[in-house]
């Protein structure tokens, strides 16, 4: 008998060396490769920066709502825009009246008044709004802006966020999506550049994007169901012929933000200039004709280079300051009176001439002309522009 119960004795024991040194085995390789994965800092800095944005929410969202978020949610949340830090609004916009005018009527309106048609199975807003159109003319813009007025979070997806070396973890991610945009709902999922994610399948599609496109898309038919979802997936692109056809399906609204008028892009010229110091004689009018084939980007990078010309002209200025209050100190120092050269009143004398003032001018015509010309030159380089009729004189 005591030979038996020895040998009870040790099999317990072993068994409990096995069980101990399996639990120290899981931990310790869990903790490896927590520690091997390059993305797991990135991850904790993403949880740490969603954290204090979920905090901004809490006073209009369910407690429980924030404290239900797995860790996907969480990366994902780290992405989302609270409404009230949007800068830009209808009024950041100018030249795109009526798709202003049509995305309020189709979009915002019904978000912003959903007891107003709450037994209407028609008036409600779409599950997909398409920007398409040359890049540099405003969807991101628009975005932005249709997020801020109906007051609705805004999570601006960043593709690459989506893509794990770990197999499955896409998907994971992919659904995070979807299931955190329903806890913080009303809710924009904005992406950007739509055609390099949710390009048209074929048969050369590695296995796991072919899979995260697949559950991207289910997972967005699956809204559908949810009839109390206010939950509006917003894509823009400059190439909407390489969508697939069932991402356009799912985009029943869509809206086309082309090149700008020549009534449009005198909008936008006021409106980038409105607050600027600029000089009696622009003629917005002529600038607005020079500018043909030009979208709204390019043309606030005219107005910002044309403002460059001011700085080069203080910079002048101070370096002729310079040189002629050296010049009086020395004529000083030899018992010359050298007031010819001199200074008087913060004005610069110059020999025979004027007082030249310091300070900020303000921007000329011709600063925008010289602007205009010099981005002309830079886009027939690069083969943006073709148009060789367009009139800089």
């Amino acid at each position: 008998m005591s030979g038996v119960n020895v040998t009870r004795s040790e099999v317990v024991q072993f068994v409990l060396r096995i069980s101990l040194l399996s639990i120290v085995t899981y931990y310790s390789t869990k903790w490896l490769i927590r520690n091997l994965d390059p993305s797991n800092k990135s991850k904790k800095k993403a949880i740490e920066h969603a954290e204090e944005i979920l905090r901004k929410l809490s006073p209009t969202m369910k407690k429980s709502a924030l404290h239900n978020l797995n860790e996907y949610e969480m990366v994902i949340a780290s992405h989302l825009v609270v409404p009230e830090n949007i800068s830009e609004s209808w009024d950041s916009i100018a030249g795109l009246d009526d798709v202003c005018q049509e995305i309020k009527e189709s979009l915002v309106f019904p978000v912003c008044h959903r007891d107003m048609f709450a037994g209407s199975a028609l008036y409600q807003p779409p599950k997909g709004v398409l920007l398409y159109g040359p890049p540099g003319c405003g969807k991101t813009l628009i975005a932005k802006a249709t997020a801020r007025e109906a007051g609705m979070r805004f999570i601006n997806l960043d593709v690459a966020m989506l893509t794990d070396k770990w197999y499955g973890e896409s998907q994971k991610l992919a659904s995070a999506v979807f299931t955190l945009a329903v806890k913080i709902q009303p809710c924009i999922i904005f992406i950007d550049e739509i055609d390099s994610f949710l390009r048209a399948r074929n048969s050369s599609d590695h296995e796991a994007t072919a899979m995260m496109k697949t559950q991207f898309m289910m997972l967005w038919d699956g809204l559908n169901t949810e009839s109390d979802s206010t939950i509006i997936v917003m894509g823009a692109t400059n190439r909407p012929q390489d969508l697939d056809k069932a991402i356009l399906r799912r985009m029943p609204a869509q809206f086309h933000i082309g090149l700008p008028s020549e009534d449009q892009r005198l909008k936008i010229l006021q409106l980038i200039l409105q607050h600027e110091n600029v000089a009696p004689e622009v003629d917005y009018v002529q600038l607005a004709r020079m500018s043909n084939g030009y979208s709204g980007s390019d043309l606030k990078e005219i107005c910002r280079h044309a403002s460059v010309h001011r700085v080069r002209k203080v910079m002048k200025n101070k370096e002729l300051m310079d040189a002629v209050r050296a010049a009086a100190n020395k004529a000083h120092e030899n018992g010359t009176a050298g007031r010819a050269n001199g200074s008087c009143n913060g004005a610069v004398v110059q020999n025979g001439g004027a007082p030249l003032e310091l300070g900020a001018p303000a921007i000329s015509m011709e600063d925008l002309v010289e602007s205009l010309k010099s981005m002309k030159h830079s886009k027939y380089t690069t083969g943006v522009l073709h148009d060789a009729r367009i009139d800089l004189d």
